[in-house]
């Protein structure tokens, strides 16, 4: 299976203009050093509401940063780092397999719950309002926000697009949503598809089932389940994306961090 993020965007790619915004890359410090991050928020609105944007097993390409600036036109200081820059280049593979056992497998979640928190320190240090932190992640983003909503006690809502519930990409990964369900510190909205093979509804339905007996937040949060959606619907850039699904599910994030933050 050959892909590339960046060659291979389909006709439905979405291109955000970035008019009326200050974004850009930046070397964001961290707890070994600095890495890349990109960020985008409104140029004339300071102490912004923060999201911070997960991305997928594709690293920080267009399509991420794309989707900060659409947070940024809605008022909000979206930032996403590149979470593999230790483990290597995501842009280089073109085969998912040797992608994520190269690369994807390689990060621990530590490291990333890390460069998370690192990157809601310099949203702040940037004048965004951290105390007001969103986070949403696609894929394998979309797992990590689960469990970033249950590792930080400042977030106050996450969005999880199509992550896993039940499993991880490698033995680094040793706890998973299922896991931390019970003990969010924020409520998350989940946007899954029906016809996803790799979160099979099953695994909705188990989650649930936690989300129900945990805390204020966990009973708080929702699944939104898409029937004639597989996985990566939200991803213009590729074949899997429909316009419907990601459409209505944008809106429904939206309104869930209008809600929370």
């Amino acid at each position: 299976m050959s892909f590339s993020p960046i060659t291979g965007a389909a006709d439905t790619t979405l291109h955000t203009s970035a008019e009326g915004l200050k974004h850009g890359l930046v070397d964001m410090p961290t707890f070994d050093g600095t890495i890349k991050a990109y960020f985008a928020a409104p140029a004339d609105r300071a102490h912004c509401p923060v999201i911070l944007v997960i991305q997928e097993i594709f690293g920080l390409h267009e399509h991420i940063q794309d989707v900060c600036r659409r947070f940024a036109h809605e008022g909000y200081f979206a930032v996403a780092v590149e979470l593999y820059q230790r483990q290597g280049d995501a842009n280089a593979y073109t085969e998912i397999p040797n992608l994520v056992k190269e690369i994807v497998a390689k990060v621990p979640d530590e490291q990333v719950l890390a460069d998370l928190d690192a990157s809601a320190r310099w949203a702040e240090s940037q004048g965004a309002d951290a105390k007001r932190l969103g986070v949403t992640g696609f894929c394998w983003g979309g797992r990590l926000a689960w469990l970033y909503a249950a590792h930080n006690p400042v977030c106050k809502a996450g969005v999880a697009w199509y992550g896993r519930l039940t499993t991880g990409h490698g033995p680094l990964q040793v706890r998973n949503p299922i896991d931390v369900a019970a003990s969010l510190h924020a409520p998350v909205l989940g946007l899954y598809g029906a016809q996803d093979a790799s979160i099979p509804v099953e695994d909705i339905r188990k989650m649930e089932a936690v989300l129900a007996h945990g805390g204020t937040a966990s009973k708080a949060s929702r699944f939104v389940i898409y029937s004639d959606a597989g996985h990566a619907f939200y991803s213009d850039y590729r074949p899997s994306f429909r316009k419907s699904e990601a459409e209505d599910g944008w809106a429904k994030a939206l309104e869930w961090f209008r809600r929370y933050l």
